[in-house]
C-alpha cells in the first residue's frame, strides 16, 4: 500500500504504527529507521523489524539484545561485532537455539553458547563446532531436548 512521504516522516505516525507490527518499519522514512525511541518499539513487537533499522543502530548492543530478546533469529541482522558478542549471542540461542547458525565461528565453538542452543533446540547441534558437535555432554544435551 501506499504511504505517503509526510506520514512516512511523521515520528509519531511511524512510532504508532510500528508499535502495533515492528514490521512497519520498512515504510518508516531512513532517519526514522535510524532513530533509537522508533528502532526500539519496533524490536519490541517484532526482533526481525531489526533488518530494517540503520546500520549504526544495528550495531546498538541495547537495540540488538531487545531484538533477541523478542526473536532469537533477529541475531542475523545484527552487525558482525555484536555477532560475536557472547552476551548478545547467548540471550538470542535461549529465545531459538537455531540462531547459533548466526553466531561468529568463535562462539559456534564455545561450550556455554552451545550448550544453551540445544537446550533450547536440539537441532541447533548442526551449527556447532566439529569438535563440539563430538562432545557426548553437548550431544546428550541436544538428544534430551528433542
Amino acid at each position: 500500500r501506499y504511504v505517503g512521504e509526510d506520514r512516512r516522516s511523521d515520528k509519531s505516525v511511524v512510532l504508532e504504527s510500528v508499535s502495533q507490527n515492528g514490521l512497519a518499519l520498512v515504510l518508516a522514512s531512513e532517519p526514522l529507521r535510524a532513530n533509537m525511541d522508533i528502532a526500539l518499539a519496533a524490536v519490541r513487537q517484532n526482533g526481525e523489524a531489526l533488518e530494517h533499522v540503520s546500520d549504526e543502530l544495528a550495531d546498538n548492543k541495547k537495540l540488538v539484545l531487545e531484538a533477541v530478546r523478542q526473536d532469537g533469529c533477529a541475531l542475523q541482522h545484527a552487525s558482525s561485532r555484536l555477532r560475536a558478542d557472547k552476551e548478545v549471542v547467548l540471550e538470542a540461542v535461549r529465545q531459538n537455539g537455531y540462531a547459533l547458525e548466526d553466531a561468529s565461528g568463535d562462539l559456534s565453538a564455545d561450550q556455554e553458547v552451545v550448550f544453551e542452543a540445544v537446550k533450547q533446540e536440539g537441532g541447533a547441534l548442526q551449527y556447532a563446532s566439529l569438535e563440539l558437535r563430538a562432545n557426548k555432554d553437548v550431544v546428550r544435551a541436544a538428544v534430551r531436548q528433542n
